[in-house]
């Protein structure tokens, strides 16, 4: 009989093959000989850092999207000179030099790891990049992706962005991890691939190498050594979707669901376009402005607008302002270390330290969209009260941005959406940002994963709630987080009265697929189970059945 083990979903559809394990990473110790000339293991260890930051930042320029701006990031912190100043304070007290490195980047990872939020998640990024300076200055190897002639799917305590963002999705068709969340950065790039992907699984340590796997990163279940007929059945299924011809969403019942995309960059739009999107759902800007000692000016800012505008062209883009903070620091702003800066200074908070950013922000998406034509909404992140929405409303308005909306993230927003509704044109529901707050549970912590599974019925009445309030004011609905890229939940969404589905590009398939065999009735019906059930796995079963994709 046929073993399963179960994590999270993180990135969907079903992927078989053998499994391999990633390398495990160089070890040191603090018996290691020291070296003989202490100003000799200096210079060595800044040229191991200064090669392993170029070598991030080859690979930025090669990726596209979410990859590239992840690797960029980590390209920093290679090079963080308080970082740089605990290795030479360890090889001058007399510590090996690689052990050096290890206990530097330990301490500030425990340190980033206290933090909560995003910085939780640097810390993983800082461990790799120690990892690999290890590696470097032992002259082996550093932790990577195993050769294979055949496909498989690989598994891994975590994966860093180096080693996610360089995958051959025709090589490995899947992720499991033992750690990591539904929206870790293997979880964010393994949607970007379009890799199926199952994280925060502890029980796939018991899987062995070479192991025949089924691994569904749609319901985050892992079948070890499946027949050939169960095998089979996943080809003909693979098979059957990547039939469905690309065009709008829609039921089978002939229902539309605009599906849109997730972008932050002109190479995601133009995949974004190219797998059939018919717009952006949500145009993140902050990686225009991280990693800069000044803003962009009015005229960088209009210049990359106007270049992603433009690959949309008549397609609706939906832009996103500045979703930064202490834990994505911006030193132009000078904002103060925060204990907990996923509930800090970020999002529209930040226009009450500085309001010229926004502005200039605002006057920029104007300009290319009055440049290119393109139909363009605004939407602030992070709006808590009816204070926030009007402000920014007006804001939006006097700098000629004409339909403005506010993203649904923080519980309160939720509750009194009807009152929102009075402000703005249009809600987009941030689910991850959403589950964090609902249910206290950090999105970094691999731990707590289970409280970020999008059938969370809490969820869903938290959604139906923001549909209802929304819809006394007649104010569109859509959701943008990663729970819309879940085909199966997507069909939940639209059965709560969510009117368009935003994802990472090469989700798009799977969820016009989904949606094209089921009509609106089985979507409504699935999400009446859902809200009706106790559990998340009691409403993931529920939904399936009313779906026509599981059995009573």
């Amino acid at each position: 009989m046929t073993r399963e083990v179960r994590g999270i979903a993180a990135a969907p559809g079903i992927a078989v093959g053998v499994v391999k394990w990633l390398a495990s990473a160089p070890v040191t110790s603090p018996t290691d000989a020291p070296g003989a000339n202490v100003d000799a293991e200096i210079a060595r260890v800044e040229t191991a850092f200064e090669v392993v930051s170029g070598r991030y930042l080859a690979q930025a320029q090669t990726a596209a999207g979410p990859a590239a701006d992840i690797l960029t990031m980590t390209a920093a912190l290679a090079g963080d000179p308080a970082l740089l100043d605990q290795v030479r304070a360890g090889i001058r007290g007399g510590g090996p030099t690689a052990h050096s490195v290890t206990e530097a980047v330990n301490h500030f990872a425990e340190q980033l790891a206290a933090l909560g939020g995003m910085m939780a998640e640097r810390a993983s990024d800082l461990r790799d990049v120690g990892q690999r300076v290890v590696a470097e200055l032992l002259g082996v190897d550093p932790p990577g992706i195993p050769d294979s002639a055949e496909p498989f799917v690989l598994a891994a305590q975590d994966l860093a962005p180096a080693d996610t963002a360089t995958l051959d999705p025709a090589k490995v068709v899947g992720l499991l991890t033992v750690a990591g969340g539904p929206t870790s950065h293997t979880a964010i790039l393994a949607k970007a691939l379009g890799i199926p992907a199952v994280v925060a699984c502890p029980d796939a340590v018991e899987i062995a190498e070479g192991s025949a796997v089924v691994l569904d990163g749609t319901a985050g279940v892992v079948e070890i050594e499946p027949d050939a007929q169960r095998r089979a059945a996943v080809a003909i299924e693979n098979s059957r979707h990547q039939a469905v011809p690309m065009g709008p969403g829609r039921t089978a019942d002939g229902h539309a669901v605009p599906l849109l995309a997730n972008v932050g960059s002109a190479a995601d739009a133009t995949l974004a376009v190219q797998l059939g999107a018919e717009g952006v759902g949500l145009l993140r800007t902050e990686f225009l402005f991280l990693g800069r000692q000044s803003a962009p000016t009015i005229d960088e800012q209009t210049a990359h607008y106007t270049e992603i505008f433009q690959i949309m062209g008549e397609r609706p883009v939906t832009v996103r302002t500045l979703d930064a903070g202490s834990d994505k620091p911006l030193p132009f702003l000078n904002l103060p270390v925060e204990e907990n800066p996923a509930l800090g200074v970020r999002g529209i908070r930040l226009a009450n330290v500085d309001e010229g950013t926004l502005d200039d922000q605002l006057t920029a998406i104007e300009a290319a969209r009055a440049a290119t034509g393109t139909p363009v909404k605004v939407m602030a992140p992070m709006v808590a009260t009816v204070e926030e929405a009007r402000s920014f409303a007006t804001r939006a308005r006097g700098l000629g941005v004409t339909t403005s909306g506010i993203m649904i993230e923080v519980p309160s927003a939720a509750l009194r959406a009807e009152y929102l509704g009075a402000e703005v044109d249009f809600f987009s529901i941030g689910t991850n940002d959403l589950s964090q707050y609902l249910f206290g549970a950090d999105r970094m912590s691999s731990s707590l994963a289970a409280l970020h599974d999008p059938w969370q019925p809490a969820l869903a009445s938290t959604i139906a709630a923001v549909v209802a309030g929304a819809s006394q004011r007649e104010v569109a609905v859509g959701v943008c987080g990663e729970s819309a890229s879940n085909p199966e939940f997507a069909c939940v969404l639209v059965g709560l009265g969510v009117s368009t589905l935003s994802m990472a590009p090469r989700s798009l398939a799977g969820v016009r697929a989904a949606l094209a065999e089921v009509t609106l009735a089985q979507c409504q019906a699935a999400a009446t189970a859902v809200l009706a059930a106790a559990t998340a796995e009691e409403a993931a079963r529920a939904a399936r059945i009313e779906l026509g994709r599981g059995r009573a």
